[in-house]
């Protein structure tokens, strides 16, 4: 995957059902019950079985297990219900028994085990066609939770090939499967089949087909689903992320901080990623332009926006990216300020070596020396880097041996050896 599926969320797979409640003996007047209702398969190619339900104790025990399970009662259902999976001579009445266990252990986060036996239930083929085909599908939902993206494919082909079904969900799971397993332009296709289906394609829809989209290369397609799906909901702030995320890897910076801006002034910025994700906007446009500052000034000016609201919250990130955009302003001392600030929030040293290294480009050596040693004793990703800043800091202060000993350390780290044996070699201490 590149950026893309970083840049969304996609839902879960919808798993709204109701285990049925009421199953029924096999009768004459079942066939007369069964004529009055809607077939929901009429066009199947599997041939319906004749049903085995004879007992009436068997009956009441799957109709109290499974209304327990539909109430949500786990201790009173599991073993009513497993009861008549071990127990009933009955193949239906096994049939929805386990089709209710593998529920309840779907309620536990157990797909595998639900997955396991919704499969065993599907095995016994003793169900009408209405309930094993709801169930089939059901075993294509799971699979999906599980991350079963190919068996998952499988079963919904499997399922409309027999069933001779199709429904906007069933291609919205094939979608959403294929954009899993790295497929888009099936993806695409599948979404896209789902959204003809259904005059309310759900906005998950849309966050798979643009996605799927950006990562087949149709950046242009990708904004467009994402701005019209924005200017449907302009109050929603995954639809204004999403929007400009799909601009940023289009690399349609100045649409994208329009976009955001516009976000901004009407308040539907809701949480501070939107600031920083618009801060640093500003910073890569900044960078990327021959004046920076202008960007890099407003850059700080939205997380200073942020923080006045009370949305972005003080941290050493927010600091910190406070001191690159006052850096890259020009404005040195407010970036060392604002790195100052981030030391003692930080985890680690690395703002303090930023520190260090402005106030040492200042020739304010001690200063320097203390911010950069601060650094090293929090720990820093590049300590070759933070010991050439000391070695530069002791020079300053005229403590050569001090300098020689930091770049002999320099000299041990792989990124600086280089050009730290060069020092050591010019001044003769190697």
């Amino acid at each position: 995957m590149k950026h893309a599926r970083g840049l969304i969320v996609l839902a879960s797979v919808a798993l709204l059902f109701t285990v049925a409640s009421s199953p029924v003996l096999a009768s004459d007047s079942h066939a007369a019950d069964k004529a009055k209702k809607e077939v929901l398969y009429p066009n199947a190619t599997r041939v319906e079985p004749k049903l085995d339900l004879t007992s009436e104790k068997d009956q009441k025990n799957l109709n109290d297990g499974l209304d327990a399970l539909n109430a949500g009662d786990k201790a009173k259902a599991e073993p009513l219900l497993q009861g008549i999976v071990d127990g009933s001579k009955s193949k239906y009445a096994q049939a929805l028994a386990l089709q209710g266990l593998a529920s309840l252990k779907y309620n536990d986060n157990d797909y595998k085990g639900a997955i396991s036996l919704l499969q065993r239930s599907l095995a016994l083929g003793v169900m009408p066609n209405d309930t094993y085909f709801q169930l089939e599908f059901m075993l294509a939902q799971f699979q999906m939770a599980d991350e079963e993206y190919q068996p998952a494919l499988e079963t919904v082909t499997k399922w409309r090939a027999e069933g001779k079904k199709e429904t906007a969900e069933s291609y919205a799971l094939e979608g959403n499967a294929d954009y899993r397993l790295g497929k888009y332009p099936e993806a695409i296709a599948a979404i896209n089949k789902a959204k003809s289906l259904t005059d309310k394609p759900q906005a998950s829809w849309n966050q798979i087909l643009m996605a799927s989209y950006s990562e087949s290369g149709q950046d242009d397609k990708a904004a467009a689903l994402a701005q019209q799906q924005l200017s449907s909901n302009p109050d929603d702030p995954n639809a204004l992320h999403n929007a400009a995320s799909i601009l940023i890897q289009a690399h349609k910076y100045p649409e994208a901080i329009q976009l955001m801006e516009k976000g901004r002034a009407s308040g539907a910025f809701k949480s501070d990623a939107e600031y920083v994700s618009l801060a640093k906007l500003y910073l890569i446009t900044g960078q990327d332009s021959s004046d920076p500052a202008p960007n890099a000034i407003k850059a700080g000016q939205v997380i200073e926006d942020g923080m006045s609201k009370g949305v972005v919250k003080p941290s050493a990130d927010t600091y910190v990216l406070l001191g690159q955009a006052a850096e890259l302003s020009n404005n040195t001392s407010k970036a060392i300020d604002d790195y100052n600030k981030a030391v003692p929030l930080a985890t680690d040293g690395e703002p303090a070596l930023r520190a260090g290294r402005l106030l040492l480009s200042e020739n304010k050596y001690s200063q320097a020396k203390s911010m950069v040693q601060q650094g090293l004793d929090k720990g820093v990703k590049q300590k070759g880097v933070a010991y050439m800043l000391l070695a530069e800091s002791e020079r300053g202060l005229k403590n050569k041996p001090a300098a020689i000993a930091a770049m002999k350390l320099a000299a041990q780290q792989p990124e600086t050896a280089e050009k730290a044996k060069a020092w050591l070699k010019k001044t003769g201490a190697n």
